[in-house]
């Protein structure tokens, strides 16, 4: 499975909102700015988003948008499922999930198929743990060595 950049992006974009947060609204373009990526494809990926309660959007001249809830009430695995869909690393998962319309016919005698299952749960149990706060107090103490910055 790879995360897409509509994943990482949603969740750098939400790790600028809640680094802001509590402060009022954040312009798409400070957003962007902040995190080094593309406005315009930012945009497209706030739908979603607001859509599933996780950011607000507020009009006007000191509009922008903001977490809809707070920084620990936001998991990892909430802001890729919303955008990327179910977690799944092969197509016959996806198909249980719903997100795919014909059910891998050899479902009940695959041998791997238990596998694949434990690898999901894993990641999704990994993805459900970290939240935005989590993210805010990992980075307080980083220095990333060998990052460039």
């Amino acid at each position: 499975m790879k995360i897409s950049t509509k994943g990482r992006y949603s969740v750098t974009a939400l790790y600028e909102l809640a680094l802001h947060y509590g402060t009022g609204p954040l312009p798409l373009k400070n957003i962007a700015q902040g995190q080094g990526l593309s406005e315009n494809y930012l945009e497209q990926l706030m739908l979603p988003l607001r859509r599933a309660g996780l950011v607000k959007s507020i009009r006007g001249a000191q509009g922008g948008y903001m977490l809809g809830r707070e920084p620990k009430d936001i998991t990892i695995g909430e802001i890729i499922t919303t955008v990327e869909g179910p977690i799944a690393v092969v197509d016959c998962l996806l198909a249980e999930a719903g997100a795919e319309d014909q059910p891998c016919e050899r479902a009940c005698a695959c041998v791997t198929r238990g596998i694949w299952e434990k690898v999901c749960d894993s990641i999704s149990e990994v993805l459900g743990s970290i939240t935005l706060q989590t993210l805010m107090d990992n980075d307080k103490g980083s220095d990333h060595v060998g990052c460039a910055r």
